[in-house]
């Protein structure tokens, strides 16, 4: 059942609701009207497994924010390819967050909460103003991340820390204060930033002659916003692990096998917690150089690696320098105590390390993800890897056999040849 939102709007957008789902349909219309009020935009194509999969969870989103501003939508690019050029779409689906003219393309997990929390958030104003005293302890209990700043609203650290606001919007919160609201935080006389962590405060730390250097100051804050905008131990992805990267630390990744039903073993579960226990324990003295998390999936810690790693594991990875280290000793059998030795060994350089960034790697890399993806292909379903790759190699077989023989042919034609004009003779 279609239920009329207005005939003006129906005809421009192209809008078809049905009670079962909150969802908009835009047309190439959606080009004209795409500056006015905000919008959450899944641009699609039918074909597109990745699409469908992700269909059902589109529809919960839509539900979740129905009552908000956030208008819901999805385009049709096989039928409206004009707005996937207008909006420059290269692949399906890709999710865009629309507000006014600034476009910002999701790239987070395609989990119901996860974008809800993301429109939520961008939909506010970049810096949101604190102005009542029992408002901390809200943000508190309602954010594990987000940045504030305290002092006075002008200066060189307030234009930053605004314009830094704008960039990093779509990846935390970022508030602003007086010291009056802040003081259980113990900030600084003077104006600060910091970043309240999972009930750990940290402040932007700069000396008196980068604060009066605005682009030393712009890429000191840049940097350090970057660094701390994650959790001390976020699962790691395909979808964030650039990001990671970009904090320039050492990478310390658990690495463990998630099931179908996103469940792990007991041992593994053990392994996990103790590599996140001494996180959580020695954060003061650790953050600074390491950024901590684990993955559900080996896949990508065996590309990094570049050999396959047996579960629970433990990979460090040089953000830098793309080198990666590895214990010598079984990671199932040590110790929390062993880790933090294993760590301290690789800050200070005299750990063994592996891989690198010159061509050697990358083309042994290229031949592992190759050999990786058939080996996958092949136990996924081996008739078709066989007809994928035995029909090309056969025809490749025929023609090199072709060529052969014509070769061999014409010489004994010529021998035939030779023998009769002897004969002759």
């Amino acid at each position: 059942m279609n239920v009329i939102v207005g005939p003006f709007l129906t005809f421009i957008i192209g809008i078809n609701v049905v009670t079962s789902s909150k969802v908009l349909e835009l047309s190439d219309k959606f080009i004209d009207i795409s500056g006015e009020g905000v919008w959450f935009v899944k641009f699609y194509a039918p074909w597109c497994a990745h699409c469908r999969r992700i269909e059902p969870v589109w529809a919960h989103v839509a539900q979740a924010l129905y009552s908000s501003p956030i208008k819901v939508a999805k385009v049709d690019c096989t039928r409206f390819p004009a707005v996937a050029t207008h909006f420059k779409v290269r692949a399906y689906p890709t999710i865009m967050f629309i507000k006014g003219e600034f476009w910002h393309q999701y790239s987070g997990e395609r989990l119901k909460d996860d974008m809800v929390n993301y429109a939520k958030r961008m939909v506010q104003p970049a810096v949101q103003r604190v102005s009542h005293a029992d408002s901390l302890g809200y943000l508190k209990e309602t954010h594990n991340i987000f940045f504030g700043y305290v002092g006075k609203q002008q200066g060189p650290l307030w234009e930053m820390f605004s314009n830094h606001a704008e960039k990093y919007q779509a990846h935390s919160w970022f508030y602003a204060l007086s010291h009056e609201i802040a003081h259980e935080l113990n900030p600084p006389n003077d104006s600060s930033v910091f970043v309240y962590k999972e009930e750990e405060t940290f402040y932007f730390k700069a000396n008196p002659e980068v604060l009066e250097d605005r682009e030393t100051l712009n890429n000191s804050l840049n940097k350090w916003v970057n660094s701390e905008r994650f959790g001390f131990f976020p699962k790691i992805t395909r979808s964030n692990i650039n990001d990671l990267l970009a904090t320039e630390k050492y990478i310390v990744i658990a690495v463990v096998l998630e099931n179908k039903l996103n469940e792990i073993t007991q041992t593994e579960r053990d392994f996990k917690d103790m590599i996140e226990s001494i996180i959580r324990s020695n954060k003061q003295e650790l953050h600074s150089h390491f950024q901590f998390g684990w993955m559900g999936n080996p896949e990508l810690a065996n590309t990094i690696a570049m050999s396959e790693l047996t579960v629970p594991h433990l990979i460090v990875l040089n953000s830098t320098t793309s080198h990666h280290h590895i214990p010598d000793d079984d990671p199932v059998l040590m110790t929390p105590e062993a880790v933090s030795l294993f760590l301290d060994q690789i800050h200070k350089q005299v750990a063994p390390t592996y891989g690198g960034n010159n061509w050697m790697v990358h083309v042994y890399r290229g031949f592992f993800e190759t050999r990786t993806t058939l080996i996958n292909m092949w136990h996924g379903n081996p008739v078709l890897t066989a007809l994928v790759f035995g029909l090309p190699l056969g025809f490749l077989s025929l023609i090199c056999y072709s060529i052969c023989c014509a070769d061999i042919l014409d010489a004994d034609e010529d021998e035939e040849i030779t023998e009769t004009h002897e004969k002759k003779d």
